[in-house]
């Protein structure tokens, strides 16, 4: 299975970088990963609803031409549905099972997703109604992609 998260803005500090790299790495066992960054907007203090509107709108025109025709699209959205990591593992193998061979999880910008990603998305995943940083959503998220492929693999990384 080909695994592409496109995640907008780059990872500044270097311990998520590290955690990313370390976390690519063990995935490699189990899909080819791609990890593609879209450049962020700047949100000036005090924006506007129609600002922050037209910034989450060009976020999301560089992430949809990230995004290829095929591929199962995950939106990561506060308002998603909530799977335990047992629930994801079985979400993601039935995707292989069922033919699914390019899975796409999308992370949003500060200001979350756009309407035209969200209406895009197949999926839309909440890890928790809690707000966290996108860039440690990034290692979240592959986290528990690995802990999916290992609980599907039965090894014991899952306890």
């Amino acid at each position: 299975m080909r695994v592409t998260v496109v995640a907008v803005g780059k990872l500044k500090e270097k311990f998520y970088q590290q955690a990313v790299e370390e976390y690519s790495k063990r995935l490699s066992r189990y899909c080819r990963l791609e990890i593609i960054q879209v450049a962020d907007e700047k949100t000036p203090d005090g924006a506007s609803e129609t600002v922050e509107r037209q910034i989450k709108e060009k976020e999301g025109k560089r992430i949809l031409a990230q995004i290829r025709d095929g591929a199962y699209v995950i939106a990561l959205a506060i308002r998603g549905e909530m799977l335990s990591s047992e629930e994801l593992a079985e979400k993601v193998g039935k995707l292989g099972l069922g033919g699914v061979s390019h899975v796409v999880f999308v992370i949003g910008g500060s200001l979350g997703l756009s309407d035209e990603v969200l209406a895009r998305a197949d999926c839309r995943l909440s890890f928790s109604p809690m707000t966290f940083p996108h860039q440690l959503m990034r290692v979240v998220l592959l986290e528990q992609v690995y802990r999916s492929f290992c609980i599907l693999g039965g090894t014991p990384y899952h306890k």
